[in-house]
Parts: C-alpha cells; sequence; structure tokens
C-alpha cells in the first residue's frame, strides 16, 4: 500500500456538517433521491436480529446453542449484535469524544484530508465515489487504514490532539475483537476457526470509518449511507443511536435495533465468497433525521489489498459447487472507483458470481 496522504481540492465540495452550520431549510438536489428510493419512515424494528452474548462461548453448556445462533444469523440474515464483547465502554466513549471533535472543526481543517482517490490511506469526503455518484449520501466521513497500525497511525489526524491516542485504542481493540468473531464464525459454518489466519492476522486489513449524520432538514428525501454491502469478511460497527437498516431475505427493509453498549456484526462480500455462499453478506442503508447527529465507526476487517479471496475448498463439493470465482481488495476498489455506487447497476458480488 502507498502510505500518502494528499487531498485533491474540489471546489463543487461541501461537507454537509457545513450545510448544516449553514441551516439550510432544504436539502440540495444532488442529495435527493428518487421517490422510488427514498426512506419508508414506517419501517420496523427487527425482531429478528439475535443479540449474541459472547460470554456464553465460554460456558460448554451454552456454547452449543450459541453457536447455532450464530450460524443462523450468518446464514439468513449476515447481521447480529453482540454484548460483553470485551471492548471496555470507556474506550467506545473515547472514539466517539474523538469523532465528534474531528467533526466539529472547521471544514478548512478537514479540507486537508479530503480526496476523490478510494485508495488513499486517510481520505475525508462524503458519498462513496463523490465524482461519480449521482446522488449524494447526507453524511461526513474519514476512513483511515489501521492495521499494521503502526504504519498508518502517523497518518491520521494529529488534529484534535488525543485523536490518534483514542481511535487507535478502539482500532486494538476491535482488532482483538474482530478476530474471535471472525473464528467463531468460521467455527460454526464447519470450518476450522484458525483458518487462513496467517492471510488475516499478518497479511489483513482493518479500515475504520467514521461516520458523521447531522440533522437533516428533509430526512424523508435522503440517506446517510446508500443501500450496499461491506467488501470485507465482517465489520463491527459503534453505533450512537438507531437509524441503520437492513434488507431482509423478503427484499423489505427492517431496523436493526439499537441497544446500548452493544456492538453491530455485519457480515460482508467477502464471507459470503469464503463460505461459498452459506453466509449471507447483509445489504444495509442509513437513514437520517430531522433533530439528532448521529455517529458510527465501523471497523472493517478482511484480506490485504492485494490478496485473492475464494470459497474454502471444505466447502465445495458436488452437491455444493464453486459459487464464486477469486477477488482482491484491489479489484473492489477499482470496482468502485470507475461507477456510481447504485447498487441497482449491479454489485461487485455479481461480477464474481460463476455463471452455470
Amino acid at each position: 500500500m502507498e502510505n500518502t496522504v494528499g487531498a485533491t481540492r474540489d471546489s463543487s465540495f461541501t461537507c454537509v456538517m457545513e450545510l448544516d452550520r449553514q441551516g439550510v431549510s432544504s436539502i440540495p438536489q444532488r442529495y435527493v433521491l428518487p421517490s422510488s428510493q427514498q426512506p419508508n419512515p414506517n419501517v420496523q424494528i427487527s425482531n429478528t436480529i439475535p443479540i449474541i452474548d459472547l460470554s456464553s462461548l465460554q460456558d460448554q453448556s451454552l456454547r452449543s446453542r450459541t453457536l447455532h445462533d450464530i450460524r443462523a444469523a450468518c446464514q439468513e440474515l449476515g447481521v447480529f449484535l453482540v454484548i460483553n464483547h470485551g471492548i471496555d465502554q470507556s474506550i467506545m466513549d473515547d472514539a466517539l469524544e474523538a469523532a465528534t471533535e474531528f467533526f466539529d472543526l472547521h471544514s478548512e481543517e478537514k479540507m486537508k484530508l479530503y480526496s476523490e482517490d478510494v485508495n488513499k490511506p486517510v481520505r475525508y469526503d462524503t458519498s462513496f465515489n463523490h465524482e461519480k455518484d449521482k446522488i449524494l449520501c447526507w453524511r461526513d466521513f474519514i476512513k483511515l487504514y489501521s492495521h499494521p497500525l503502526s504504519d498508518w497511525i502517523h497518518l491520521w489526524p494529529s488534529n484534535p490532539p488525543n485523536y490518534r491516542e483514542k481511535m487507535g485504542k478502539f482500532a486494538k481493540a476491535t482488532l482483538v475483537l474482530q478476530k474471535h468473531l471472525r473464528e467463531t464464525v468460521f467455527e460454526s459454518i464447519g470450518l476450522n476457526p484458525n483458518y487462513l489466519e496467517e492471510e488475516l492476522d499478518v497479511q489483513g486489513s482493518q479500515v475504520l470509518a467514521l461516520n458523521c449524520y447531522p440533522a437533516c432538514p428533509e430526512p424523508e428525501q435522503t440517506l446517510g449511507i446508500l443501500p450496499h454491502s461491506d467488501f470485507g469478511l465482517l465489520t463491527v460497527l459503534l453505533l450512537t443511536g438507531p437509524g441503520l437498516e437492513f434488507e431482509d431475505s423478503a427484499h423489505n427493509w427492517a431496523r436493526v435495533p439499537f441497544v446500548e453498549g452493544a456492538l453491530v456484526v455485519q457480515l460482508g462480500d467477502q464471507m459470503e465468497i469464503v463460505s461459498n455462499g452459506l453466509c449471507k453478506s447483509v445489504i444495509h442503508r442509513v437513514t437520517v433525521n430531522r433533530k439528532v447527529k448521529r455517529l458510527s465507526i465501523g471497523s472493517f476487517h478482511g484480506f490485504g489489498k492485494t490478496s485473492k479471496v475464494g470459497p474454502a475448498p471444505k466447502l465445495v463439493d458436488d452437491h455444493r459447487p464453486k459459487f464464486y470465482s477469486e477477488f482482491s481488495f484491489q479489484e473492489y476498489l477499482d470496482f468502485i472507483s470507475s461507477k456510481s455506487h447504485d447498487i441497482s447497476e449491479g454489485r461487485f458480488i455479481d461480477t464474481v458470481r460463476v455463471k452455470r
């Protein structure tokens, strides 16, 4: 990876926090979704997403049932919540405080990190691909390469002054948690928990994505994040409030419940491919609201940039032939660099499905 940071200044770019500061009474046209894609304010909270108590994995009388619940969530939903996950509340609070302080900085300070290049290891922007996206998201974000932490942390924002320390602790904690989660998911679907350990623990990637969703004057016309699936194996997500929605098996939207202190676990395209389709890469989106600014911090985990990802041989046989060809994280980045992030035009995972 190239560990240099440089911003390409786009004079047409205005961060959403700045629009919020200006007190706009309506959203600019570029944020308005077609009526068919606008969020339904009556979406219900899902009653099917399990809340997994990870401490139960240490209890032999509960372990088998917990693994069953995780497997079911991975196969049917691609998302679940975890409690007793081992990350201190103080680490999560400090990370959210650092994120809040960063997004509250003057636009000129944040724009030093602005870039349209999805390959940048530190990148501040709004939508996935600001130049090519037809509709922009009502959010600001900063993405940070995070593994190995010592290779990247010096490129992270130095303002606010304690940002690197607080966010670094969160990055380390989620790296430990994702390893535990990954091993547990692998075990639940019949793989060795240590499958691909070297490729993921040593050569793998971690990217932090800090999202800020300011209050929106017309939340019924836009989204904080458009529908998509994550690129990696799994995402560990810290939220400050409700607004995350996922697409269920009937292709209806349902709201992920917000539980104070819990973390959301989402499966990505790499997990669906490694599992040869046993696990589901969840399609999700984020709504915004009229009154409250919300934050989220996602820790994305997967293979290294050039490592090839394919179905686990153990999960391929005559009854379940190989459903996906191999791909790399770099190929995914090239894909999203070249097109709009509108999944109606096709998802990246669709390009690696084996046609029969």
